[in-house]
């Protein structure tokens, strides 16, 4: 299915060339006036519109342009809108950004920096809407216990944790720092039976070796110089809920065995204490570290990592979830705002971009450091690749080396659609073809063409 995109041109040369030249791609509508655009806005249908600033009756002027850019956001409130700008008109330019435009294109046409341009914002609109759909399954209380993601790899990691969660078997997340594997703990044990119990992290790499085995075990009064009254350790605390061990590949030696034997017999003795207990609590483990080297270094036990290990889980790097990254930094500039009280903020185009391009060596922690320094600096509503300390790698006078054909481009927008579909309705076939506007059975064909199980 083409997108719908409306271009607003007054002058019937142009506005021909620009059908012609972007018909393979969408399903172009032309407005010749200021009224036909407003009718046609406020159906909702176009996720993007190419607006001329200059049309009748006074189409030496930018006027009438800018009054419908300024009344998109009631009209159409998702629309993405492109201005067409004349290449002496900057201020023009700079000023239609600033009342909301997503980019502009100078006169004379360039056909394929259109496309480039139509291309980025078309996928700026979906990532939106996506993000919107999200939002209101986190408030109607359906979404992943507050993991944002609508790529492949998040929706396989969400279906892990939706199996594993009923169960009592110890799991082992992992993944690299920043990823948010004590999230994806959190989810689990909010969607297991001990969900009114309490989970209880304890970082295995934060507390020395000496006090680490009576923050896990508890000590007896006496027990060592220091304890003066006996301490209840964390496996008794969590009292039938969950205890995350985050961090357990820098868990020494010598508490390897003990919690080992807590796995095999299910019991415990505090520190100094001779009395059998029997905590009846889930182990999440979770690590960055890679526990098969470790293994073999001889810094990790193997018979523990089995024992752990029963449920793997591993929680991709954000640079393999290229489809979550906008999705994510929106909602971080959304609660950052609130607590701000700074009004609408939105990224720029070019901002937008370079959060894409970038490569996240520390996942969400450094995204959401980005954002915070981008909210810290920014003044404006609007948020610039040097509010977040990115390079601008998406100035509209370049172009990028290479472009995939239409029909790559089409058949990558076509599967990640049905994907997004799919996951947005829980696999539910009927819902998922409603939501892409096609009937069951073409649903069905598709399915079968990109390779896609159910």
């Amino acid at each position: 299915m083409k997108h719908k995109l409306l271009i607003v041109e007054d002058e019937n040369s142009l506005a021909k060339q620009m059908k012609w030249g972007l018909s393979q791609t969408y399903e172009v509508i032309i407005a010749n006036t200021v009224e036909q655009a407003r009718q046609l806005l406020e159906t909702g249908a176009f996720p993007v519109a190419v607006l001329d600033l200059g049309l009748p009756p006074a189409p030496d002027s930018p006027r009438e342009g800018f009054g419908i850019l300024a009344s998109v956001p009631t009209i159409s409130p998702h629309t993405k809108v492109i201005v067409v700008t004349g290449n002496a008109e900057q201020e023009n330019a700079m000023k239609a950004i600033d009342l909301g435009a997503a980019d502009f294109c100078a006169k004379p046409i360039d056909l394929e920096m259109l496309r480039v341009i139509l291309k980025r914002t078309f996928k700026i609109h979906e990532l939106e809407a996506a993000n919107r759909k999200l939002r209101q399954a986190c408030e109607t209380g359906s979404a992943m216990c507050g993991m944002l993601g609508i790529s492949p790899a998040m929706t396989r990691l969400s279906e892990v944790i939706r199996q594993v969660s009923p169960t009592d078997y110890p799991v082992l997340i992992r993944g690299e720092s920043g990823t948010g594997k004590e999230m994806a703990a959190r989810a689990i044990h909010l969607l297991s039976h001990r969900e009114r119990e309490p989970m209880i992290p304890i970082n295995c790499g934060a507390i020395p070796g000496n006090l680490l085995e009576s923050e896990l075990f508890g000590h007896e009064k006496g027990a060592f110089t220091g304890a003066h009254q006996r301490k209840i350790g964390r496996l008794e605390q969590a009292r039938k809920g969950t205890v995350l061990l985050d961090e357990i590949g820098d868990m020494p030696p010598e508490l390897q065995i003990r919690l080992l034997r807590f796995l095999q017999e299910g019991t415990i003795e505090r520190v100094g204490g001779t009395e059998i207990l029997r905590p009846d609590v889930r182990i999440i483990a979770a690590t960055h570290v890679n526990l098969e080297a470790a293994i073999e270094a001889g810094r990790f036990r193997e018979d523990l990592f089995y024992r752990l290990n029963v449920v793997p889980v591993m929680i991709p790097p954000l640079r393999e979830r290229q489809a979550d990254i906008l999705l994510i930094a929106n909602h971080f500039i959304r609660e950052e705002a609130q607590k701000l009280k700074r009004g609408q903020v939105r990224l720029s185009p070019a901002a937008a971009t370079a959060l894409t391009a970038h490569s996240w060596p520390g996942n969400i922690r450094e995204l959401q450091n980005c954002i915070y320094r981008a909210m810290a600096i920014s003044s404006a509503g609007v948020i610039r690749p040097a509010d977040l300390g990115l390079p601008d790698v998406a100035e509209p006078s370049e172009m990028p080396r290479q472009l995939p054909t239409i029909k790559e481009a089409r058949k990558a927008a076509e599967h990640q659609a049905i994907l997004q579909a799919l996951a947005t309705t829980r696999h539910n076939i009927s819902q998922a073809a409603k939501l892409l506007g096609i009937s069951r059975p073409t649903l069905h064909d598709l399915l079968k063409k990109h390779g896609i199980k159910r």
